[in-house]
């Protein structure tokens, strides 16, 4: 569960913040109660950042090698085709 931590409680305990992000725990700093940004562990950025390159048109297909084993299901997938979109039928 996350921890929320104003600005200025952020900026004074920096070093303390940051060895709880350490253990796990990430921490939302707020601005006037408002979420403004997270701390978060290293890897947590990497996840979010292969999320951001793979776009929400990549579906799920996208998140494949994001678990132990998966390596199993990456394979096919890359040499599979997609098909074309359905033709809607009229309802005239």
């Amino acid at each position: 569960m996350s921890k929320n931590v104003s600005i200025a409680e952020a900026k004074a305990h920096l070093s303390v913040c940051i060895r709880q992000v350490e253990q796990g725990d990430p921490i939302l700093i707020t601005r006037h109660g408002k979420p403004v940004a997270a701390l978060v562990p290293a890897a947590a950025m990497e996840h979010l950042e292969r999320l951001r390159k793979a776009g929400p048109q990549a579906g799920l297909a996208s998140l494949a090698g994001g678990w132990e084993g998966a390596e199993e299901l990456v394979r096919p997938m890359a040499h599979s085709t997609r098909m074309p979109p359905r033709e809607v039928a009229s309802l005239e």
